[in-house]
């Protein structure tokens, strides 16, 4: 990621920088959950607006995924900056996943999955694993990430970056490919039942 060697707070305390990095963006998810987070932050969105937005998070999604095993290709074949400029890539796309998610679900809502038992259960379950995922590849992939943009790359191999970065890539892609899949059984495949964002239902009508 980084070409040249970079001096500062996140180059020598970058578990630190990680830290703060990850719970504010703890924080943004789930006060946007709950509600914390004001609702006219928010645009207010229709069902076909939220609709739009999980489309365009799938896309979003599978170029991160494809970005992601395209570094995890070039850093095997030792293509160090083919590798930080996937890894980048996937990065920046993850961050424009955050921003459509936190619109969608502050300004729209969430979709509840509405399918016969049998394919249910297992749903929750794999939603369940994306989300667990999810949450556990935020501090790997901001330390890997902070080790990256911070350090050249002669200077990494004294860093935990390649072995934090196959945890992070490995746990990203799997996340990432559940999300997909999940969206495609809820949006495509089966139905689902639209439930409000609670910012939107604590506005005054």
């Amino acid at each position: 990621m980084a070409s040249a060697s970079v001096s500062g707070p996140a180059k020598d305390h970058p578990a630190a920088v990680t830290a703060v990095l990850s719970v504010v963006g703890y924080a943004l998810v789930i006060g946007t959950f709950l509600g914390v987070v004001p609702g006219s932050v928010f645009p207010d969105l229709t069902l076909a607006e939220v609709n739009a937005l999980s489309d365009a998070i799938a896309v979003v999604n599978t170029c991160a995924t494809l970005a992601l095993v395209a570094g995890w290709r070039w850093i095997r074949r030792g293509a160090v900056r083919k590798h930080a400029a996937a890894m980048s890539t996937a990065f920046v796309l993850i961050l424009v996943f955050l921003v459509l998610y936190l619109t969608k679900i502050g300004g729209g809502g969430t979709k509840e999955f509405v399918g016969p038992t049998l394919v249910y259960y297992p749903y929750l379950a794999m939603l369940a694993v994306h989300i667990l995922l999810s949450i556990a590849a935020v501090p790997v992939v901001l330390y890997a990430v902070v080790l990256g943009v911070t350090h050249t790359p002669a200077e990494l191999r004294e860093t935990a970056h390649a072995r934090v970065g196959r945890v992070a890539a490995g746990t990203w892609v799997l996340s990432l490919s559940m999300g997909v899949v999940a969206y495609l059984l809820l949006n495509h495949v089966y139905d689902f039942e639209f439930v409000e964002a609670a910012a939107t239902i604590a506005l005054p009508l």
